[in-house]
């Protein structure tokens, strides 16, 4: 069945459920009163002192204004380093992790388009995209673990034909992470040791090995093993992180902080690092009032000894002896090197000896001093400092560490395995897309993992909301109408493929020129009679208007043909154009369009497009009256049924009336220049619309280009219906 007009009821689209509340009014006032404060040059201890006790101790604080301030730490420790201090790009490969920057492994494309290895996403590391800062889960979910994550096909498909190397170094490392999820570590370090002997710059491999050893309590070889990482890959925000932990461990709460906040300057959306710096920042100023609601965090594992601190004499006082002054600590940092120090060199070496000097020298109170160190590491970690900073560090297969002479390089620098692909590998074949048979245009990627054109996926899912090739259900993905591009598979495509997308887009663009014409092929809609100037809100379901009115969106035209169905021809000789003012799509895909009338218009010849009707068309205009005298006449006939049909209106009853003007609108005024618009007085279309009269005799008053034959038929009309009135 054709779709049939309805009445547009506005109604706004709910609001993104993955998304989280903002802050109250008051936080935000404080927030941004903070970052006024933090510009180069100024002292953080100044721009923190005033509002400190209101953000963090009143009656209101919390959780959202802890973080506040953690934000405002973030844009103050940004400033110190520098503009573009550690911002560079890690090494190019074609195969990135929007994530770690490291080999895209088992990659996984979130709604918004980016692509990470399934072990970033996996161990939920963020709840932004780190491109755009989007929300990684998809619409309605609420956690990684509740929406699984599906690999991408043909990405998959690509990274284990060019770097099948590569593909099987990461299947290795899932089975690492396997091995200490159920803590066996012992078998963790044998095995990412040997590893290491064959292929000594696999970083991951060491990432690998340094949690193998926290978990055997051997903090002193986890820190070497992250500062090599460190010293390789300076812009990876999860070693400063672990590095940071393995310190929070050992006791080093003041480094480790640091640590967080190194991270954060590098990825303000690493989730697990925030919330490390505001139960930190919770113990030091206010464990009474803030510590119960972050100790119920999600994130605090049983694993984590986290040492408690008491305020001292003064909040503030106690706040800078944490070293986030500028000129102790977070403006003498280099993030692009091995972290040095942390937040107070003091801090890290009276916590090993005294408690009592601590409280007397900083203002804080440590509960328990002992760092939680293997028996083996305790006393080397009192002889030196845990950030290697006075000297690089080389880590040998066994896990042992070497010092490298200053100016002694490395015998082999660390260059990603997956930089260049053999031209003999790149296959167009492996960028087709399976619906369309021709290279991608605009590829997105479903969340079940499969990759289609936008437009291909999008002419499917008008006629089922199931994926074209697995049948799992889009019904989420569809009205969440978010079909974000795949922005690495069309970079490779811009790299490896640009002759083949130059005529890809050149048919395209034809393609779209097509759709574009006014005059030829215009695409028509048959359902109903639609005059000019009146609103014809309209009810879309049929797939193949669903694909028409996407076209005429896309084009920009926003302009299609409406006639009313003919038994022969299939749609009558004369129509009107139809303008889109606006679409509001439903969660099943229909759509509610609503549009007002336009140009009227003459069929010359029929066509068919992709399941719609389509027609040559020429425009219509009334013809106009030079001869004064006929001019006068025709301004009287004009006045006298302007009056008459304005009479038979108020006549009717209430009840038609609301639904009219409900519907119409009022009715339009009169005219000065009757002549002025090439359809005529815009009241008579309004009126010829409103009157329950055959679509046929509608039909033949629509194609008159003359406006007094218009207005002696619909003077007949208005006489019939005002004489069955009087009755």
């Amino acid at each position: 069945a054709a779709s049939s007009p309805t009445v547009a009821v506005g109604s706004e689209l709910p609001p993104d459920s993955g998304g989280s509340g903002g802050l109250s009014e008051g936080p935000d006032e404080e927030r941004e009163l903070l970052l006024s404060r933090l510009v180069p040059g100024s002292r953080l201890k100044e721009a923190v002192g005033a509002s400190l006790a209101s953000l963090c101790l009143s009656p209101l604080g919390g959780a959202q204004r802890l973080g506040t301030l953690v934000d405002c730490l973030v844009l103050n420790y940004r400033l110190r380093q520098g503009p573009g201090r550690g911002r560079e790009r890690e090494a190019e490969g074609p195969l990135r992790c929007c994530g770690c920057g490291r080999f895209l492994s088992e990659p996984v494309t979130v709604p918004c388009g980016h692509t990470y290895c399934r072990r970033c996403l996996r161990r939920e590391l963020r709840a932004r995209c780190r491109r755009c800062r989007d929300w990684l889960l998809p619409a309605g979910g609420t956690s990684t673990a509740a929406a699984p994550l599906r690999t991408s096909v043909v990405l998959n498909r690509l990274a284990e034909k060019w770097f099948p190397g590569e593909c099987e170094r990461a299947r290795a490392g899932s089975r690492l992470e396997e091995l200490l999820a159920q803590g066996r570590f012992r078998e963790v370090l044998g095995a990412a040791s040997q590893a290491l002997r064959a292929d000594s710059s696999d970083l991951m491999l060491r990432i690998y090995r340094a949690e193998s050893y926290v978990g055997l309590q051997e903090y002193k070889t986890a820190i070497e093993d992250l500062n090599f990482v460190i010293s390789k890959m300076p812009n990876w925000p999860e070693v400063y992180f672990r590095k940071g932990k393995v310190l929070q461990d050992s006791g080093f709460v003041g480094d480790a902080l640091q640590l967080f906040l190194q991270c954060l300057a590098l990825d303000e959306d690493f989730l697990p690092a925030k919330l490390e710096v505001e139960k930190t920042l919770c113990d030091v100023l206010s464990p009474e009032k803030l510590g119960e609601s972050l100790k119920e965090s999600t994130w605090n594992s049983l694993h984590i000894r986290n040492k408690s601190f008491m305020l001292g004499s003064e909040v503030t006082a106690s706040y800078c002896n944490l070293q986030l002054c500028p000129q102790q600590s977070l403006g003498g940092s280099d993030v692009l090197k091995p972290v040095s120090g942390g937040l107070n060199r003091a801090l890290s070496a009276h916590a090993l000896n005294s408690t009592k000097d601590l409280a007397k020298e900083d203002g804080l109170k440590r509960v328990s001093s002992e760092p939680l160190l293997s028996g083996q590491g305790k006393s080397t970690l009192l002889k030196r400092k845990l950030s290697f900073s006075e000297q690089d560090t080389i880590i040998s297969e066994d896990g042992r560490n070497k010092h490298k002479k200053q100016g002694e390089s490395t015998k082999r620098d660390m260059t990603l395995a997956f930089g260049t692909i053999p031209g003999d590998l790149i296959d167009i074949s492996d960028f087709e897309c399976s619906l369309c048979m021709r290279l991608f245009f605009e590829p997105v990627t479903t969340p079940c993992g499969h990759t289609f054109c936008k437009g291909c996926l999008e002419r499917c899912l008008d006629h089922a909301p199931l994926c074209p090739l697995c049948k799992e259900s889009l019904k989420e993905y569809l009205a969440s109408r978010k079909y974000s591009i795949t922005e690495l598979l069309e970079e490779l495509i811009m790299k490896y493929l640009s002759d083949e997308l130059y005529e890809r887009k050149r048919i395209h663009a034809e393609e779209t020129a097509e759709h574009s014409n006014l005059t030829k092929n215009v695409p028509m809609f048959v359902c109903t009679m639609a005059y000019p100037t009146v609103p014809c809100p309209l009810h879309v379901f049929e797939p193949r208007y669903r694909l028409m009115i996407r076209r005429s969106m896309e084009t920009g035209t926003k302009q299609f043909g409406m006639c009313i169905s003919d038994s022969q021809n299939g749609f009558a000789d004369y129509g009107c154009m139809l303008q889109i003012r606006n679409v509001h799509f439903l969660p099943d895909g229909r759509s509610v369009v609503d549009t007002i009338g336009g140009k009227r218009f003459r069929v010359l010849r029929r066509g068919m497009k992709d399941g719609y009707c389509t027609a040559d068309i020429e425009y219509l205009e009334d013809a106009k009256v030079a001869d004064e005298e006929e001019l006068r006449k025709l301004r009287e006939l004009h006045n006298f049924v302007y009056n008459q049909a304005c009479s038979w209106f108020q006549n009717l009853r209430n009840k038609f009336r609301t639904q009219i003007l409900q519907h119409f609108g009022p009715m339009p005024e009169r005219e000065e220049d009757i002549q002025a618009m090439p359809n005529g007085p815009a009241w008579c279309w309004w009126l010829l619309a409103v009157l329950p009269v055959d679509p046929r005799y509608q039909l033949s008053v629509l194609s008159m280009m003359s406006l007094k034959d218009r207005l002696i038929k619909i003077q007949h009309i208005l006489t019939y219906f005002s004489r069955d009135q009087s009755k």
